[in-house]
């Protein structure tokens, strides 16, 4: 099959979409997954005619003919226990119109072979030859991001959830380049135990030809990017997706208005449970 749409049974096997996509489409039914469709690691190439209709099911499905969409390779063994891939390989942002978005998932299957994810890869012991799903999904123009915790990353903390947001898209948290609000939320009661408001003076905005990092407005960089009860609302998410899983969960999420999506959700690879041997192993 060219095509597999979030939320379909077939879309939620990371042998065929990678785990990304896979886990997003998991969770479709249930939480605020935008809508969005891959294409299997497994076919090269996929016919124009099908992309072609996929993306104006997408319109359909957003409310306009030629929705702005996000475009990110999903690898077949990204998102696991060990080794998340996160920022190794491509994504294009606010994508808009059938040409550049075949364009974009060309690259994205080439993002494979690129020398930082092939030394990924190799220091990791996991097969060089890449398998690179691609998965277009409707862009979220947020007006704040937001990268959640379920357990502290550094600490090991399992009874804190931390949250961090700045404005914009999420790609000048992912990419560090933001230093963004954070937020000590205690998961017993959901109490925000510590909060530290970040200089945030970087954002990531929709541009014509994509996205791009701009000075964040004077005004906004002093002000919290997240109230209070929406700090709690993301904690709550996390709780609800670290119970399903059964594994402390790392999510990337947006606002845009007063409106909730969840972007990506996978382990915390940092975090290191110990055995009943004494030795440390990946959390799971």
């Amino acid at each position: 099959m060219d095509i597999l749409w979030l939320g379909e049974p077939a879309c939620h096997d990371p042998a065929v979409v990678g785990g990304k996509a896979a886990q997003l489409s998991r969770l479709a039914a249930g939480y605020p997954v935008p809508p969005g469709f891959c294409l299997p690691a497994a076919r090269a190439a996929v016919s124009g005619d099908a992309l072609a209709a996929a993306y104006r099911e997408l319109g359909a499905r957003c409310g306009e003919s030629d929705p702005a969409v996000a475009v990110r390779s999903s690898r077949l063994d990204e998102d696991g226990a060990a080794a998340s891939f996160a920022g190794q390989h491509e994504t294009y942002l606010n994508v808009r119109g059938l040409e550049a978005v075949a364009a974009a998932v060309a690259r994205c299957r080439e993002s494979g072979r690129a020398t930082r994810a092939v030394a990924y890869r190799q220091a990791r012991g996991l097969a060089s030859e890449p398998a690179v799903a691609v998965l277009v999904q409707a862009l979220v123009a947020a007006d704040v991001s937001a990268v959640v915790f379920s357990a502290h990353p550094v600490t090991g903390d399992r009874d804190t959830v931390v949250v961090t947001a700045s404005w914009g898209l999420g790609e000048s948290i992912v990419g560090g380049t933001a230093t963004p609000d954070t937020w000590t939320v205690c998961k017993a009661d959901l109490v925000i135990r510590d909060a530290v408001i970040g200089e945030k003076a970087r954002m990531t905005v929709a541009a014509p030809d994509g996205a791009r990092e701009v000075d964040t407005p004077r005004f906004l960089r002093a002000q919290p990017a997240l109230p209070d009860e929406r700090v709690r609302e993301l904690a709550r998410l996390a709780l609800a997706l670290e119970a399903s899983a059964g594994w402390p969960v790392d999510l990337e999420c947006a606002y845009r208005g007063d409106a909730l999506a969840l972007l990506q959700c996978r382990p915390i690879t940092t975090l290191r449970a110990v055995a009943g041997d004494g030795a440390e192993r990946p959390a799971r």
